[in-house]
């Protein structure tokens, strides 16, 4: 340095510092970081600033957390209008965390659980419909495998009260026949307990080899039998039938048609439930004079209804029938007698049937001492009763027979027949017949005419309740045909088949009101066609 040169005076050694925007944003940055630290966003602890203290408060709900950055971001503003803090560059907010996409909604479909929320009353009452209309099997063991509630519903006891067993290959050889029997013979150990606790009918079918297991599980199981039909069953013994009359205390119907079982183990059986028996069913042998004999020594004196069918053999022996000792031993049945002291009828009476195809031994005598106690009689079928006659049928006591049947089937001499009569059955029961059979009958046409004229002469103004005409293999005209359809407008079956004096094409049977009406139009057309011709 030179010596003439001025020194310059020294400067304090301190330098002064001058404040910096950046040292601010640092600082700032520093707070906001502890603050960001000691309660970061988004968690669950707030900050509460005092005069020389910092509170961190845990659960403060949102809105306390709302207010505190207001203040905090009023504070801010603040600082930064007096100028005694710099403004530093603002914090970027933290982004908000992607929300999870809901879940998509599924489309509408049908409630499988639909089934689970029906009350078990209304299912129960809904399976007994259809246990009504079909019966208990199969429906009720399918709907059983639907669900738990429908499971719980099928195996209430009361849906299976009436119950027909038959097993199936009932037509295949026999040793498939035996292990179908046994394999529904295994099923029914445990239905039995189980299900038909309630039961009340019974019907089985084709049993030939398991028929006394199954009559064994019945009498331990089911108490309330009342009705049992057994239908082409073998290996029935009196052992069996005496423990259901023994073990069933309400049995009182059983039906034995075209079963083999002895004489003797329905006798015995007779004898055990005879009491109580209402309905008698069986098939007329070499046996039945047996079972006979036992309802005539009063041991049925309850029975209502004795059915002995003959079947359709020409060659078995007729029916003996003493219906006055019968009379006495069953007076339920109300049977008659005419030549001898009379019996005391059958005043309950409402349907007789003595139809056969064979040779008929019915005659007006029989017939009035069956009926003379029958005022109440509704209907009668005498087909194939070739000895009954119109004046013999007119003195019943019946006045409101609704069905009359007198059909003649395959009857081969034609000249034996009664010609003359037909008027007096019309001219009683025309008010309340309902249906008529006369197929086969030899009356002429001038009688058929006058019969059936009494339909269309109904005081009152009235319309006959006829429904049913049968009028096959007769000698019915046209005018008389088309007079009784336009004096019954209820008519819906009418049977002309081979009617000799009808034209050709209308000699068949016609079904329902339009074809009825379609037969009227076309006896008119063909019975105006000749004097159109003429003239």
């Amino acid at each position: 340095m030179a010596p003439g040169a001025a020194r310059r005076p020294r400067r304090k050694a301190g330098r002064r510092v001058r404040s910096s925007p950046l040292a601010g944003a640092r600082d700032r940055s520093a707070e906001d970081w502890w603050w960001d630290r000691l309660a970061p966003s988004g968690s669950e602890y707030h900050l509460l600033q005092a005069d020389s203290m910092l509170l961190v408060l845990p659960g403060l709900g949102p809105s306390r957390a709302r207010s505190r950055a207001r203040k905090r971001a009023s504070r801010s503003a603040q600082r930064r209008q007096s100028g005694s803090v710099p403004a530093a560059k603002s914090r970027p907010r933290p982004r908000p965390r992607p929300q999870p996409e809901p879940a998509p909604v599924p489309k509408q479909g049908p409630d499988v659980g639909w089934g689970d929320r029906i009350p078990l009353e209304v299912l129960v009452q809904i399976f007994r419909l259809l246990v009504a209309a079909d019966g208990p099997m199969p429906f009720l063991g399918r709907a059983a495998c639907v669900c738990r509630r429908w499971n719980e519903a099928a195996s209430q006891p009361a849906l299976w009260h009436t119950v027909t067993l038959s097993p199936p290959l009932a037509g295949r050889a026999v040793k498939g026949r035996v292990k179908a029997e046994k394999k529904l013979l295994a099923s029914l150990e445990w239905l039995m307990p189980n299900r038909f606790s309630q039961l009340q009918s019974l019907t089985l079918i084709h049993w030939k080899s398991q028929v006394h297991a199954v009559l064994k599980l019945v009498s331990e199981s089911c108490p309330r039998l009342a009705f049992l039909k057994l239908l082409d069953c073998h290996g029935i013994t009196a052992d069996i039938l005496i423990m259901l009359a023994k073990t069933c205390g309400q049995l009182h119907s059983l039906n034995l048609q075209h079963s083999m079982v002895e004489s003797t183990a329905v006798v015995s059986f007779l004898e055990e439930a005879g009491s109580r028996m209402r309905k008698l069913w069986l098939t007329y042998s070499s046996q039945t004079t047996a079972i006979l004999g036992a309802l005539l020594s009063s041991c049925c004196p309850q029975l209502q209804v004795l059915e002995v069918s003959t079947g359709i053999n020409h060659n078995s022996t007729p029916l003996q029938l003493p219906v006055e000792a019968l009379q006495k031993g069953c007076p339920q049945l109300q049977p008659s007698g005419q030549g001898v002291a009379l019996g005391p009828g059958f005043p309950s009476l409402e349907e007789l049937c003595l139809a056969s195809s064979a040779c008929n031994l019915v005659s007006n005598e029989v017939l009035g001492r069956l009926l003379h106690g029958s005022p109440n009689l509704r209907l009668l079928d005498l087909r194939g009763c070739t000895r009954i006659t119109p004046a013999g049928l007119c003195d019943l006591p019946c006045q409101e027979l609704e069905q009359l049947h007198l059909g003649l089937y395959g009857v081969s001499d034609r000249l034996t027949l009664v010609k003359e009569g037909s008027s007096l059955l019309t001219q009683k029961w025309y008010h309340t017949l309902r249906e008529l059979d006369l197929s086969g009958q030899g009356f002429s046409e001038k009688d058929l005419e006058q019969a059936l004229a009494a339909f269309s002469g109904i005081p009152g103004g009235s319309h006959p309740a006829l429904c049913s005409l049968n009028l096959r293999a007769t000698r019915v005209t046209p005018n008389t045909v088309s007079s009784v359809i336009s004096s019954c407008p209820g008519l819906l079956y009418l049977n002309l088949e081979s009617c000799r004096c009808l034209p050709r094409g209308l000699k068949r049977a016609y079904r329902g009101m339009e074809e009825v009406q379609w037969c009227l139009e076309q006896l008119l057309t063909s019975h105006a066609s000749p004097k159109l011709g003429g003239s």
